[in-house]
């Protein structure tokens, strides 16, 4: 269940929008990103994230504009102060307790929705143990979705 919150979305949930296809469009329609009154925000690596994929991918100039506009509509929060470090400090070292190396992007991502009380969505299993470990509330969204 969504915290009151809002929600910190995952990379992935980020280009499933812009791309548009079946899954960012089931993903819009049932979180109401682009018209509803649910909070989503971004860790400000995410900006870094995915226009790094943009590269990548060779993603042209008009996908680009695409996805300057939708991180526009999305709050990026600071990762710089005390709380988010010390969370991820913590997250890292949890998952690094029972053998689980995430990456650097991710750890700021539940860092995120542990210090700020929000629901992450993501289409991967890679924060499944932190959820099953009430660390963070997250909520798997199946790549599949319609």
């Amino acid at each position: 269940m969504a915290r009151p919150n809002g929600f910190v979305l995952d990379t992935n949930i980020l280009i499933a929008l812009i791309r548009d296809n079946d899954l960012g469009k089931y993903i819009d329609r049932t979180y109401q990103l682009t018209f509803g009154t649910a909070a989503f925000y971004l860790p400000i690596v995410t900006h870094g994230e995915a226009h790094s994929l943009a590269l990548q991918w060779g993603w042209g100039a008009a996908k680009r504009a695409t996805l300057d506009s939708l991180l526009d509509t999305i709050l990026p929060l600071d990762i710089a102060y005390s709380d988010m470090i010390a969370a991820y400090a913590m997250l890292d070292h949890a998952s690094h307790t029972i053998g689980i190396n995430m990456g650097k992007n991710d750890l700021w991502i539940a860092a995120l929705a542990h210090v700020h009380d929000l629901t992450l969505l993501t289409t991967d299993r890679d924060f499944d143990h932190l959820i099953a470990a009430n660390l963070i509330d997250g909520v798997w969204i199946d790549p599949k979705s319609k």
